[in-house]
């Protein structure tokens, strides 16, 4: 889930809290919403983590690996993730004969933010995982804010990459944003509880105020895309499990706040990238703008393109072309794979 999209969010729980009463604060506190914490969960009906810590000569790196045999894509997460999100987000992968390795980026989860804060670092540090872990080359799918290391990886390590795909990726530099203080605000402990509970009355609200900051839509093409995430029931679970792997907020927070601000210096040399390469970007994005798109498939040599063109920030997994967009994808996977 992009990290831009809690702020329409925080604006909906400041509503509820307006008309909250200081008794309903106190129960707050001391309810236990017991969400994203377990490292070994279901996510959605057939996605389980195991989460598990593997010690790299560069450091420590939690990760999950799904799968028993076939090629190794590895899951680049976005914003406000971690591994839960990356196995999410690549789950669709999963009936397609793949492994699928989703590590926590540093600052996110189990992984420390010593462990690489710029995007090279952070693709030094997956190829340390790589080596830990006995695999050679990988497929990567890399998402939002995590594009800029999965193109970094491709990029410093073309050896380790037989295919490289990014949805929704940031290409170019990405100037910093008003409004985080307010957002921090809902960092704390009633923070979150208060962002759980809004979900939990009224989920429409909260997929409402997440088209806002992810479309470039009208408000009636946001109408009928929240309405129909909401009358779809397994586009519905994914999103709410998409909400859920942005919590707790204190192991995410600080890997948020390092992608902003390697997201200021601009990207890694795209133009070195050699492994195969398609750019999926929805022409109605409002959280990556669609030029991010444009600008890696026209530097990346030899990219090709899948462009969404009535689709938002997450059409991908969300959007009624997502089968579609998901097939073309795998295909591309499959068609440069080694070995299937």
């Amino acid at each position: 889930m992009p990290g831009r999209s809690i702020k329409k969010i925080v604006r909906v729980v400041l509503a509820v809290l307006v008309g909250l009463p200081v008794a309903g604060v106190a129960a707050l506190l001391v309810w236990d919403p017991d969400v994203g914490t377990d490292p070994r969960r279901q996510l959605l009906p057939g996605v389980r983590i195991d989460l598990r810590t593997a010690a790299t000569r560069l450091g420590p790196v939690e990760y999950d690996l799904y799968g028993a045999e076939g090629p190794v894509v590895l899951s680049v997460h976005a914003g406000l993730g971690g591994a839960d999100q990356g196995r999410l987000f690549a789950s669709w992968l999963q009936k397609d004969g793949f492994r699928i390795l989703s590590p926590s980026r540093p600052g996110y989860g189990g992984t420390p933010l010593e462990g690489g804060r710029t995007d090279e670092e952070q693709a030094d540090l997956l190829a340390a995982l790589l080596d830990e872990l006995g695999i050679d080359r990988v497929g990567v799918l890399a998402v939002s804010a995590g594009a800029p290391v999965g193109y970094a990886f491709a990029a410093r390590h073309p050896d380790r990459v037989w295919a490289l795909v990014s949805v929704g990726g940031v290409s170019r530099p990405v100037p910093s944003e008003p409004g985080s203080s307010l957002q921090r605000t809902f960092m704390t402990t009633v923070g979150q509880k208060l962002t759980l509970l809004t979900a939990r009355l009224s989920l429409e609200s909260v997929v409402a105020a997440t088209l806002d900051e992810t479309s470039t839509f009208t408000e009636e093409q946001r109408r009928a895309r929240a309405a129909y995430i909401m009358r779809t029931p397994p586009v519905r679970a994914f999103f709410a499990a998409m909400f859920d792997t942005t919590f707790p907020y204190e192991r995410r927070w600080t890997g948020t706040d390092n992608d902003a601000e390697q997201a200021r210096r601009g990207v890694p040399p795209l133009e070195r990238i050699t492994a195969p390469t398609l750019v999926v970007h929805g022409m109605r994005d409002g959280d990556v703008p669609f030029e991010h798109g444009k600008s890696a498939a026209e530097r990346i040599p030899g990219a090709r393109r899948y462009w969404m063109e009535q689709d938002d920030h997450l059409g991908f997994w969300l959007g009624p072309a997502a089968g579609r967009a998901q097939a073309a994808a795998s295909a591309f996977l499959r068609g440069n794979a080694p070995s299937m």
